[in-house]
């Protein structure tokens, strides 16, 4: 549908960014601060750095916090690393840690930038892992733990908490993403096991903010992506449908209604991966509810039906990318879109796709918190970066949240990926997302200086007027 006007943006939409903290702090083994399973990993993609400085936010608080304030961001979105609170995930408290959030967080608030925390993003603690992770039940009690001591420490400077960060790449990628293992012969059963048991400490954790403010608002953050179907045949639709309900929503089902998606559960029973539910599980996803939805949009996926002994996509190792599966599906190209230099889909239109279809389905706000363009950034000899490409790519999906605000949507804010150049889970420093440069290369620390991007100025000016600049 068309509209001869789109609406304007509330005045109260929460223009923001987004980062991770194992991608930009750095300073991975100071003050205390404990291994996770990112920092133990031995092997990286070649000519890749790992994450042991990153992007040094650790050493450029105050540095980069005001850089924040003048780019205008109404709300910051960053995680928490569980191994700087509780290092080894379940024993004692670390004090540094502990200080070093509350320092970033009264350093936002000082520049009127509303936090949202992410308590969980990929960085399970190292020694939680070697219990067994998320198969092992004392893993829930270990996050409804770090969350309590969460709730202690910050409750009374932070309104807006995200539980888990794209808990459906870390089940479907997870291998790629180092951050789920796979264990013994029946590794799909144990990641779905890995899977129900996030979901039961999901559940805990919403009902115990509930339960400690009045006031403080909690959700999930998956990552959605609209599937289109590769043509207009029934085997194709139904392949289409498939994948979005084992994709998005099972774990939405699960998050906002405390149930399992049905053909999400049909496709585990028929594999035989359906997890152990233990008493109470369920009447426990059912009582928790989520005050709103976050999620992630980076493109979309294409796919067909497979025939029997049909070779399938086996991918390029990026977790964005649809591979496909026997039985279930095949990943087709789709000829419609245009590509990133990774291989990503530009897809703004699946965009407003999503945003329709959460809203509909749920009735719940929703927040953007990670879209963005990963591109290789130049450094010109007059020490600027041009970066129109993501200025276009950016000013096409935000368009794309005004035609979701006419469709009926609620829409409350868009925190794009990233607010600073970060460490990408695939292709290192070079893979660029941020607002802000930061002068170092994966091989080369340099003087890891802060730059403003072209992009940087761009934003500023379309918060400030709460409005898309004009072209």
């Amino acid at each position: 549908m068309k509209y001869a006007q789109l609406p304007d943006f509330p005045a109260d939409f929460l223009w923001g960014a987004s980062t991770s903290a194992y991608q930009t702090e750095g300073a991975w083994n100071e003050d205390g601060k404990g291994p996770s399973v990112i920092d133990v990993r031995e092997e990286y993609p070649e000519g890749t750095c790992d994450y042991t400085v990153a992007t040094d936010t650790y050493h450029h608080v105050e540095e980069d916090v005001a850089l924040f304030s003048e780019l205008g961001l109404k709300t910051y979105r960053f995680s928490i690393a569980w191994t700087r609170i509780v290092p080894d995930g379940d024993g004692e408290e670390n004090p540094a840690g502990i200080a070093f959030y509350h320092r970033l967080i009264d350093e936002l608030l000082k520049y009127g930038i509303e936090p949202l925390v992410t308590m969980y993003h990929f960085d399970l603690p190292a020694a939680l892992d070697e219990k067994g992770g998320w198969g092992n039940r004392v893993t829930i009690d270990a996050f409804e733990r770090y969350a309590r001591i969460l709730f202690r420490e910050y409750g009374s400077k932070v309104k807006r908490w995200l539980t888990i960060n794209e808990q459906n790449m870390m089940i479907l990628h997870g291998d790629a993403l180092g951050t789920t293992k796979l264990r013994g012969m029946e590794a799909k059963k144990d990641l779905y096991q890995q899977n129900h048991n996030m979901f039961v400490a999901q559940a805990r954790v919403m009902i115990a903010c509930h339960e400690l403010f009045d006031d403080a608002l909690i959700g999930p953050a998956p990552n959605i992506a609209p599937v289109y179907a590769a043509t207009e045949s029934p085997e194709d639709v139904i392949a289409a449908e498939n994948w979005y309900a084992i994709r998005n929503w099972l774990y939405l089902d699960l998050a906002v209604r405390g149930e399992y998606n049905g053909i999400a559960w049909g496709y585990l029973r028929e594999r035989g991966w359906e997890p152990t539910i233990e008493e109470g599980d369920m009447d426990l996803m059912k009582a928790a509810k989520p005050d709103f939805i976050a999620f992630n949009y980076y493109n979309s996926q294409t796919v067909g039906a497979i025939a029997e002994g049909e070779a399938i996509n086996d991918g390029s190792g990026d977790q964005q990318i649809a591979w496909g599966e026997e039985g279930l599906y095949k990943a087709v190209k789709n000829t419609h879109l245009e590509h990133t230099s990774f291989g990503w889909t530009i897809d703004p239109s699946g965009f407003r796709t999503v945003m329709r279809q959460i809203w509909f389905r749920y009735q719940l706000p929703m927040i953007l918190t990670e879209n963005g363009l990963g591109e290789f950034d130049t450094l010109t000899e007059d020490g600027k970066i041009h970066d129109d490409y993501r200025i276009e790519y950016l000013a096409k999906h935000i368009e794309q949240i005004q035609y979701a605000l006419a469709d009926g949507v609620q829409m409350i804010g868009y925190c794009p990926w990233s607010a600073i150049d970060l460490v990408s889970t695939h292709q290192g420093v070079a893979k660029r997302y941020g607002f802000i440069f930061v002068d170092r290369t994966d091989d080369d620390l340099k003087s890891l200086a802060r730059i403003r991007k072209d992009s940087f100025f761009w934003y500023q000016e379309l918060i400030k007027n709460n409005a898309l600049p004009s072209a």
